[in-house]
């Protein structure tokens, strides 16, 4: 049995792939970024999972009809909203773990009790959470006029927002200027002892 490489983050472990057996049955990493809207987590998501080659899974797809159309129209999410999302990106996980599969998914993740809601009872799942600016924030939305998600929305979002706590063991990367430097930088904080092999 190859044992995997740990780092400390916080009070947790981070997870690294691990093989076990002549098989080489692989247990499965989950790595959530997590930020408010227009932090690039998307982009940085989709740039870490194409360079470690794992699934990826967008946030935003999990959302249902009715959550879209109330952020089409300015109006903001309350926390009832979010519940069957939360709940969707947690199934979708919880898929991906049982199937074997190292992923990453974005989600905004304001609140700690969000954070918990994905992290609490899956070792396998670890949150790196992206930090930006107020002025990139705006200028980033502002760029994207067709997105669901209206620029007008960041204040309640700020609002909303609770940063994470030392406590809580999750990671922050700040991400600014080149997306793919923030994902080599993602990568670089879960991993600092080199990038984790694939299935």
């Amino acid at each position: 049995m190859t044992l995997p490489t740990l780092k400390p983050a916080g009070q947790l472990l981070v997870p690294v792939p691990l093989f076990l057996g002549t098989a080489r049955r692989v247990i499965p990493v989950i790595l959530i970024v997590a930020g408010v809207s227009g932090s690039g987590k998307t982009t940085v998501g989709a740039l870490v999972a194409g360079r470690l080659r794992w699934r990826f899974a967008d946030a935003d797809t999990f959302h249902p009809a009715a959550n879209v159309a109330k952020m089409r129209s300015g109006t903001p999410l309350t926390d009832a909203d979010r519940v069957p999302w939360l709940h969707a990106i947690r199934a979708w996980m919880d898929r991906e773990i049982a199937d074997g599969n190292s992923a990453v998914v974005t989600c905004s993740a304001l609140k700690r009790a969000y954070r918990e809601e994905l992290l609490t009872g899956r070792p396998a799942a670890t949150m790196v959470f992206l930090l930006v600016g107020r002025d990139v924030l705006e200028r980033r939305l502002l760029a994207r006029p067709d997105h669901f998600f209206p620029e007008k929305l960041l204040d309640s979002q700020l609002a909303a927002l609770e940063p994470p706590a030392p406590g809580e063991g999750i990671e922050t990367v700040v991400s600014e200027g080149d997306a793919a430097q923030t994902a080599a930088k993602v990568i670089a904080t879960v991993w600092p002892y080199g990038e984790p092999g694939t299935a």
